[in-house]
């Protein structure tokens, strides 16, 4: 019995590591060959990617076109002199087009302001109109001491010739109008109109009627707003600020 026993221990199995171990490099195998498999999709992904930035370099201006074959990536990059290598080029890629666009919208109302000022020099001399770039876009005021009479909505019939004028060069510049009433801050309260509200609502409205009905300003390019005395231009402790206050302005937009 002590014999069979010594003989039972004797043959006791020390390779069973190699179970374990082969396991072990299985699974490396396994997480090796998925590791490859991504890699490929990647790759591909990667090569998608790249053609797709090469192609939206190169409608810029920024990458030089070339004869390379589909699929392989060049990264050839001409940068304009004011970009920095450094500089991120994901965010320079996405706004060059704005910026470039701004440019050119900054050129157009420099134009547009031009022709104004040379339309309306004698109601500019006068200080019945004055121009200015405010924060949505080129303001042309119109004073109510020329285009008023005060506490009234309607048009002077001398003025008409000036927004004529004004008209002919919104016709040649497609850009949306925003037609805006303005009032001082000393309150009106009359048959016709019970506030400053009423009133510089009815004086941007019918300026907006007459600009469609008399001149052919398409009416979808207009909008009108009443602003009363809550956005002045000058300070309404003194009667020369009170008179800037009172204005109609018409604002051509920039976007």
């Amino acid at each position: 019995m002590k014999e069979r026993r010594r003989r039972l221990v004797s043959h006791v199995n020390h390779e069973r590591w190699l179970v374990s171990y082969a396991d072990f490099v299985t699974l490396l195998f396994a997480f090796f060959v998925v590791l490859y498999a991504s890699a490929q999709i990647d790759k591909r992904r990667a090569v998608r990617l790249g053609e797709a930035i090469d192609s939206a370099f190169q409608q810029l201006g920024v990458f030089q076109k070339s004869n390379r074959r589909p699929g392989q990536v060049e990264a050839r990059i001409s940068l304009p002199a004011s970009v920095d290598a450094g500089q991120d080029l994901s965010r320079w890629a996405t706004s060059g087009q704005d910026k470039l666009g701004g440019e050119q919208k900054k050129e157009d109302f420099n134009a547009i302001r031009s022709e104004l000022a040379s339309a309306l020099a004698s109601e500019i001399q006068r200080n019945e109109v004055a121009l200015h770039m405010g924060r949505d876009g080129l303001v042309v005021s119109l004073r109510e001491m020329g285009f008023f009479d005060s506490g009234s909505a309607t048009i002077k019939s001398g003025a008409e010739a000036a927004i004529s004028r004004i008209a002919e060069i919104l016709q040649a510049h497609p850009c949306a109008v925003r037609i805006e009433g303005h009032t001082d801050n000393v309150p009106i309260h009359t048959a016709q109109f019970a506030s400053n509200w009423e009133l510089s609502t009815a004086r941007a409205t019918g300026l907006v009627k007459l600009l469609v009905e008399q001149n052919g300003i398409s009416a979808d390019r207009l909008s009108a707003a009443g602003y009363a005395e809550f956005h002045p231009a000058a300070g309404n402790d003194t009667a020369k600020g009170r008179q800037l206050n009172r204005r109609v302005d018409v604002v051509i937009l920039t976007r």
